[in-house]
């Protein structure tokens, strides 16, 4: 277990963490000098039956309360220092107030030089203390006065401390250790300390920094102050990292090391916060504040969901727009400090890390939060029966730190059913399948000579209108159990397809005797109805539908060529660039190549540079290889060579 300590500078807090541990926690020559805590420090006890109690000093000084943050959001309990000469002072207050805002509900309170009072004193102390703590997560903790000069109580304190037991971190999630030191040691390299808040972090282990995603390889780690193979959930640890890009100037304090299915940098968490009982006026909607998670400080302002103003005391969904990004998770706890950083404000817990950009304020949205805000075992079924009536399972594990198989089994358990990457009720995925193929239907009722609908357009029609990767999935399980058929660009029902009546059919067969034996010049639409006596309107009616289907693509107006022959010439133009020294190739060596004269050629070509499958510099041209299958294969033809 990790014991924050807590408290008014000059209270005692490193004197008495070593009495108990027999560390001088002051590691700076400035601490030294002006016998005060500027940092973090670190000590351990050695309990001699394989325990330790691990303890982090903080500065009590006020203008170092950003560096008592930072090792504050690490620790499993508190130890308040409250001097018995002194009393409570203005820094035991806001110490206090961040205990409670981080939720910690463990802790003692020491109260410390109690030689230098007597009983008298030390009771009314003792009588102040337990008033302070009756409103926050501290109530009820004992009190034990004690003298780091005589050795008064510290046994006591000791026993008292581990019978709060260890620590509650998660020890199932994904491995995550928030930075607060970072250091070069000879013959060693980089050397990071933390705590570790999440799962465990193994010599060998392959790891992200976030957020900058710099990739770190454990050379070696010591755990608790020893040398050790594994760092677990509530320890601290030291890691030895190298890697590729590694420098000690590329990692800062608030810094996490991850385990890479967690690198997730955000920089707009959705949050519960509350305000402060003691802040005299409302916070305000857009406020600038200084934002404190795990060891990381940003600057960032609050974006209030629930209205445009919150008043002393009082608790609403709010966004955090930072101006940097951090790592953060569901159920991370953030402190938050006025823009002069001269006072603590308010407190807040993770809701959700990746809040949107917009629509934030929206119903729908803070329907979201609200299901999000229950605990793991909850929040599923009441996710699911939403407007929005799915989750992003990948989205939601890494947002809680839960492994795939634990979000499955959460999914199973809510009554879900699974599709891709994607979520559902059973009953919500049974009903999107059905919406999908009767709107098919609906569609060739209404226009039973429609070769059918395209993706996109059949996506916009559904009853619910689901995003575009959601639907992709949907669409895709409908492809693989043949109740939609895949016709060309076009999405149909299996019993349906695009039918030419008699004459029609007839005619068509006609015209594309024609296109085949004039494939690279092709008759006109005008051309055509002279020839078969149709009248022109009703010819290229009939193009038109069949250019729907795919059969033929119109490559300039008025002038078709079957969808063959596109791909065909696809292909001539692709072997001219392969055969040319720098990859550009003519009209005029296009042109010859089909032998179909100037015109039709540009004409052909600018076709192709208006879809990308070639680029155009002055007269020459180049292919786009990722281009080159959008009409698919070319056919088996005899080879031109004109």
């Amino acid at each position: 277990m990790i014991v924050g300590t807590a408290g008014h500078i000059d209270h005692g807090k490193t004197a008495l963490v070593k009495a108990l541990t027999g560390v001088d926690a002051d590691r700076l020559k400035e601490e030294k000098a002006r016998g005060i805590t500027i940092d973090l420090g670190y000590a351990y006890s050695d309990l001699g039956d394989g325990r330790q109690l691990g303890f982090v000093d903080v500065p009590g000084h006020e203008r170092f309360v950003h560096n008592m943050l930072a090792g504050a959001t690490g620790i499993d309990a508190a130890l308040l220092v409250v001097s018995a000469a002194e009393g409570i002072k203005p820094q035991t207050v806001e110490h206090l107030q961040i205990v409670d805002l981080l939720g910690l509900d463990r802790g003692i309170v020491a109260l410390t030089k109690a030689d230098l009072a007597d009983d008298d004193q030390i009771l009314e102390r003792m009588a102040e203390v337990e008033t302070l703590l009756a409103t926050t997560s501290l109530k009820g903790a004992e009190i034990v006065p004690v003298s780091a000069l005589t050795g008064q109580g510290l046994d006591e304190l000791k026993a008292k401390l581990l019978a709060l037991g260890e620590s509650g971190k998660g020890a199932t999630g994904f491995a995550r250790l928030a930075i607060d030191r970072c250091f070069v040691l000879t013959g060693a390299g980089v050397i990071v300390t933390g705590t570790v808040h999440a799962g465990e972090i193994r010599v060998d282990d392959r790891l992200l920094l976030t957020p900058s995603g710099l990739e770190a390889r454990v050379r070696t780690l010591h755990a608790q102050n020893r040398a050790a193979e594994v760092g677990r959930a509530g320890e601290r640890c030291a890691l030895n990292l190298t890697g590729p890009r590694l420098s000690k100037d590329a990692i800062r304090r608030g810094d996490w090391v991850v385990s890479p299915e967690l690198h997730a940098p955000t920089d707009r968490p959705d949050v519960r916060l509350h305000l402060l009982a003691s802040e005299g006026q409302p916070l305000k909607h857009w406020s600038p504040v200084h934002v404190h998670l795990g060891s990381a400080h940003v600057m960032g302002r609050v974006a209030l969901l629930e209205g445009d103003r919150l008043a002393p005391g009082d608790t609403a969904l709010a966004q955090l727009v930072l101006e940097d990004k951090i790592g953060a998770l569901s159920g991370d706890r953030v402190i938050l400090r006025n823009p002069s950083a001269t006072r603590t404000i308010a407190g807040a817990v993770v809701i959700d890390p990746f809040g949107p950009p917009r629509n934030r304020r929206s119903e729908r949205r803070l329907a979201e939060l609200d299901a999000l805000g229950e605990a793991d075992a909850d929040v599923l079924p009441k996710l699911l029966r939403l407007e929005s009536s799915f989750v992003e399972t990948g989205r939601f594990g890494q947002a809680r730190n839960l492994r795939p198989v634990d979000v499955d089994r959460l999914l199973q358990a809510a009554g879900g059913a699974k599709l891709e990457g994607f979520g559902f009720l059973a009953e919500t995925l049974a009903a999107a399948r059905k919406d999908i193929v009767e709107t098919l239907a609906a569609h060739h009722q209404s226009k039973p000579d429609a070769p059918g609908l395209q993706p996109e357009r059949l996506r916009v029609t559904l009853k619910k209108r689901w995003p575009a990767p959601l639907f992709k999935a949907l669409l895709d399980q409908e492809v693989r159990a043949k109740t939609v058929m895949v016709d060309g660009p076009f999405l149909r029902l299996p019993g349906h397809s695009l039918t030419l009546g008699t004459r029609d059919e007839a005619l068509w067969k006609k015209i594309s005797a024609e296109l085949v034996r004039e494939r690279f010049k092709p008759p006109r639409v005008r051309d055509f109805a002279s020839v078969y006596s149709v009248p022109e309107p009703e010819m290229r009616k009939l193009l038109q539908r069949l250019a729907k289907v795919g059969r033929v693509v119109e490559v300039a107006p008025d002038q078709y060529f079957l969808r063959p022959v596109v791909a065909e010439m696809i292909a001539i133009a692709a072997d001219l660039a392969r055969d040319a020294p720098n990859g550009d190739f003519t009209a005029a060596q296009f042109r010859d190549k089909l032998d179909n004269g100037r015109k039709v050629a540009i004409q052909i070509l600018e076709f192709f540079d208006r879809h990308g499958i070639t680029i155009r510099r002055g007269d020459l041209r180049r292919t786009v290889p990722q281009k080159l299958a959008q009409f698919g294969p070319p056919p088996s033809l005899p080879a031109v060579d004109r």
